[in-house]
């Protein structure tokens, strides 16, 4: 072998084995092993002013399965980004909720990991919520951004049930409003939508916590928004429908009253969270607004 294959094959393992170390907590989620999947073009919404937020690369038995970007202080993800699959829309319960160890500690498991039997160490609780946060809470539930019944794979929909893609969601409004619309939403995509579907759902905030111990633990969201991005679509589906290709957005009072679902154009939507989010004013969900650039 000559110096310069050498060379050659010392970059190809490089290539090959750097991905393993880009998950979890990452920089950037272009840079992580198939993170970038699942976001549009690969590319993250922008504008988010808080530098205290943290890149999460869902990543369950060792393969990347969606994006959240998680704020470590309120406890919740601010939005999970990720690629819909094509379901019946079943939802399955019977999997162990997880955490992300690496919120944590750099040295953690790259992989989210099921709760332990015994009591964590108090590292865990200061970086993310935790099962007892939604122990004593009767009036919230635990509400995936990605929820599992948009996802067909049983591993996929196993990785959605982490508490880095959880926030309270008022019961009625839960089990309601919102299960209807992630339904219809789930219809749509599957009827009309021919290449990926792109869905970031993500929350606005006002300072309501729930709390544990005498201290603030978890946010509360105050709304809920989601947005859709299909590029490839069916033309000729009926108008009541096209015209909400190729994207569309959503969003949600998280209460018990005055809780459906506002559905509106892109636009209209990013123009709503500027209002209530601590975002510049290039705030974008889907790169280029989910035009393909041919």
């Amino acid at each position: 072998m000559t110096y310069l294959t050498l060379l050659d094959a010392l970059a190809l393992l490089l290539l090959v084995c750097a991905p393993m170390g880009h998950a979890g907590v990452v920089e950037d989620f272009n840079h992580a092993e198939r993170c970038k999947d699942s976001l549009f073009m690969g590319t993250p919404p922008r504008g988010y002013l808080s530098t205290s937020l943290k890149k999460i690369c869902q990543r369950y038995e060792n393969k990347p399965r969606y994006a959240t970007l998680y704020d470590p202080q309120k406890h919740i993800p601010i939005y999970s980004a990720y690629t819909f699959k094509k379901s019946d829309g079943e939802k399955r319960v019977d999997f162990p909720w997880m955490y992300e160890p690496q919120l944590s500690s750099e040295k953690g498991s790259s992989n989210m990991e099921p709760f332990p039997q015994t009591h964590m160490h108090m590292n865990f609780e200061d970086t993310q919520a935790v099962l007892e946060d939604f122990a004593d809470v009767d009036r919230y539930e635990r509400g995936q951004l990605n929820p599992d019944q948009h996802q067909e794979d049983p591993i996929d929909k196993a990785a959605t049930y982490t508490l880095t893609n959880v926030v309270p969601q008022v019961r009625e409004f839960n089990t309601g409003s919102w299960a209807k619309h992630e339904e219809r939403i789930r219809l749509r995509l599957n009827n009309y939508c021919r290449g990926k579907a792109y869905i970031v759902t993500g929350v606005t905030t006002s300072g309501n916590m729930i709390r544990r111990d005498n201290l603030d633990r978890v946010a509360i969201p105050q709304y809920m928004w989601s947005a859709y991005c299909c590029a490839d679509f069916d033309h000729n589906a009926p108008y009541f429908v096209r015209y909400k290709f190729p994207v569309y957005g959503v969003y949600a009072l998280n209460d018990h009253i005055g809780n459906q679902v506002i559905e509106l154009p892109l636009k209209n939507l990013e123009k709503f969270l500027k209002s209530k989010m601590n975002v510049d004013k290039n705030f974008q969900i889907f790169y280029n607004d989910c035009v393909a650039e041919s």
